[in-house]
């Protein structure tokens, strides 16, 4: 550690600090009468504590400045992430990766942990630290999901190295062979499982629609593989309630087959319906898990009408209506403001782009007849709903964006509350912003790196009237960052199809009120809201809600709600796949109140379909980052090209620290000390 002073006083300031302390000493202790009868080395001792005292308290009034130069070692850091999805134990290795493998990963990271920091990571659906052993229960594996939680919580830390241990096979997220060049560390992968072919015939995907309308025909295709059964015929059904709909034959044509079978239904009953597509078991199959997969649709009896209105053409018109049309739920009706004469009521909403909110008589009509609005890019600042913006003429901002984590209207996923951060800058009003009663913010603005209370998209209900306003020119660029990191469209597809969702949807009038999914996947938690409100429609949250779940075997469970400021919720957790069925009870002012209904656990059969490892995805992530693929037996292997990796090595950082003078605590005390002396001896020599 090297220290500096560093002095910002003209140098007489010390002059005249130390002719204080001086004079302060002289005044008591030189050819004082009252001293005569005290020894003269006391006299010369109290003389020195009196003037450093007093001298030390006038430098604490200078701008005296002691710099720190600190430096600081950290040692590399080996992460070791272990694949905890359920294909890694359904192999005829399974029992040796349970117990064998696990022991000498600990062995390993015993070993190298004498010259690293070892840190453990489990990664299946999502990626955390490694509390307990792997229980490999994951019923997704997300490798590139991995990567990302690696950049985001590691960036700052010197990482020397990750060891994967994985069987190499992926069913969700990007390919890890692209995302792992982003990394400037080797990965290690430590290759499990089996990679030789088996006989197998499977169902690999079901592509069909999540939402179907009463009385309208809905597809589905059935895509089946099939491995080394060349000439073989097998049959591919779909049933529903155990009674078959539909079925086709397939002849199996080479050794690595693959064909769609179309078929067709009739959505002719409302309400969530499950159905179970089926491929022959041939002999010889050493997996037949795969060869059955459910799904289902949920049918309803009415389709929402959007009306998207522009007052010029825009890239943003079209990214919006793409994303509602992405969504089975809505009829969207598009066209310019100018040209636009039809009457409103038959629209469920109506989104404006790019239009003056003065006098609007499209506006107008919407508040008139109670009918949901969204403006997106207004025209100007003024008279917009549920916020007030004072702005200069013609100043703007770009602005990026940031989840209010306080919005609680509906729920977004997380991928898309992490990525909003990740979205380009839009243009949004330069000026002050203060948003009206009945306003949530769901998207605030954040300049450069403050997060402001300015909002980018904001909703507003007042009397049961409900709008919304995206305060920006450039959603469009959203949709394309989108693409560019996932390929796909799915996150800004939510943003949009949520929003519209809620503001589509009519306000339920009932005193009790019951929010849960109709479907949800195995992996996913279950929160259950429920509001109470009295006769005013106001909301309580004295009454206790009681909760009844009935799982498939007809076994029931018992809850109650926990209680929020002003509402009640559930979290039910995890559950099995199947049809559940609940029922909700509240009693207000001696009025029961019951609400019933079905949710349905999709069962995820990612990890089911493909059994056979991927050592060639593991040897890819490795040749790109640096490293080196190795197999389960060569774990001493692994560790010595660990230990002679020169890139590996500790790194020094450096830190400067600047305190002022009157900071340091020991001058303090050394002062106190200097007076508690000098008291003392004043009053052991009462004279003085």
């Amino acid at each position: 550690m090297f220290s500096k002073i560093i002095v910002n006083s003209p140098w007489y300031f010390f002059l005249l600090s130390l002719c204080l302390g001086l004079a302060a000493a002289l005044l008591l202790y030189f050819r004082n009468k009252k001293n005569t009868d005290v020894p003269k080395n006391v006299i010369r001792l109290l003389f020195v504590f009196r003037f450093l005292s007093i001298s030390l308290i006038a430098l604490f009034l200078l701008s005296i400045f002691l710099k720190q130069l600190k430096n600081e070692t950290q040692n590399p850091v080996i992460l070791v992430a272990i694949d905890n999805s359920s294909s890694m134990v359904m192999q005829k290795d399974s029992l040796e990766i349970k117990k064998d493998i696990l022991e000498k990963l600990k062995s390993f990271q015993q070993n190298i942990s004498k010259n690293f920091e070892v840190k453990t990571l489990l990664f299946g659906t999502k990626t955390s630290s490694a509390k307990t052993d792997p229980s490999f229960t994951e019923k997704e594996t997300d490798i590139s999901n991995l990567i990302a939680e690696i950049e985001n919580n590691f960036s700052n830390q010197n990482i020397g190295a990750l060891v994967v241990v994985s069987d190499g096979i992926y069913n969700k997220g990007a390919n890890p062979i692209y995302t792992s060049e982003k990394l400037s560390f080797p990965v290690y992968p430590i290759a499990i499982g089996d990679t030789s072919e088996v006989k197998d015939v499977a169902i690999q995907k079901i592509n069909h629609n999540q939402v179907a309308y009463l009385g309208n025909n809905f597809p589905a295709e059935v895509i089946i593989s099939a491995k080394n059964f060349i000439g073989k015929d097998v049959v591919v059904s779909l049933s529903q309630n155990q009674i078959e709909k539909a079925k086709q034959t397939l002849k199996i044509t080479s050794n690595n087959f693959l064909a769609t079978c179309n078929f067709t239904f009739n959505a002719t009953n409302a309400g969530v319906l499950k159905y179970v597509a089926r491929v022959t078991v041939l002999d010889g199959e050493k997996n037949t898990l795969n060869n059955q997969q459910s799904f289902i649709i949920d049918v309803i009896d009415n389709k929402e009408k959007i009306l998207l209105l522009a007052t010029a053409p825009h890239p943003d018109v079209a990214a919006i209506k793409d994303a509602i049309l992405n969504s089975t739920s809505f009829d969207v009706e598009y066209g310019l403001v100018s040209e636009f004469k039809k009457p409103i009521k038959p629209y469920s909403l109506i989104i404006l782009h790019g239009t003056q909110t003065n006098n609007n008589p499209i506006v107008l009509d919407c508040k008139t007849n109670n009918i949901p609005f969204w403006i997106i890019n207004p025209g100007s600042s003024e008279n917009l709903q549920g916020i007030k913006i004072n702005s200069a003429l013609n100043k703007f901002n770009d602005a990026e964006a940031y989840i209010n984590s306080s919005f609680g209207l509906f729920t977004i996923s997380d991928e898309l509350k992490k990525f909003v951060k990740e979205f380009p800058a839009i243009k949004t009003f330069f000026g002050n912003y203060s948003l009206g009663n009945g306003s949530n913010a769901l998207i605030n603005q954040r300049i450069g790196v403050v997060e402001t209370d300015s909002p980018v998209l904001l909703f507003t209900e007042v009397n049961g009237a409900k709008s919304a306003v995206f305060i920006g020119d450039g959603l469009w660029k959203w949709k394309m960052r989108d693409f560019a990191e996932h390929s796909n469209h799915n996150l800004f597809n939510e943003l949009v199809s949520k929003s519209v969702q809620y503001l589509a949807v009519k306000s339920d009038k009932s005193f009790f009120r019951i929010t849960a999914p109709k479907t949800i996947n195995e992996n996913e938690p279950i929160e259950i809201g429920a509001e109470v409100y009295n006769k005013s429609y106001e909301l309580i949250n004295e009454p206790d809600v009681t909760f009844i779940l009935t799982n498939p075997e007809g076994k029931k469970f018992n809850y109650t709600f926990s209680k929020t400021s002003n509402s009640h919720k559930l979290n039910l957790g995890l559950l099995p796949f199947g049809e559940y069925k609940y029922e909700a009870k509240v009693k207000v002012n001696n009025e029961l109140f019951v609400k019933q209904g079905i949710i349905v656990v999709k069962e995820i059969v990612s990890e089911k379909i493909n059994t056979v490892a991927n050592h060639q995805v593991l040897n890819a992530m490795a040749k790109r980052s640096g490293g080196k693929l190795f197999y389960k037996d060569q774990l001493d292997q692994l560790e010595k090209e660990i230990l002679k990796n020169e890139q590996i090595k500790p790194i020094t950082y450096s830190q400067n620290n600047t305190t002022l003078l009157i900071d340091l605590k020991w001058l303090f005390w050394l002062i106190l000390i200097f007076l508690t002396i000098e008291w003392y001896f004043r009053k052991r020599y009462t004279s003085i």
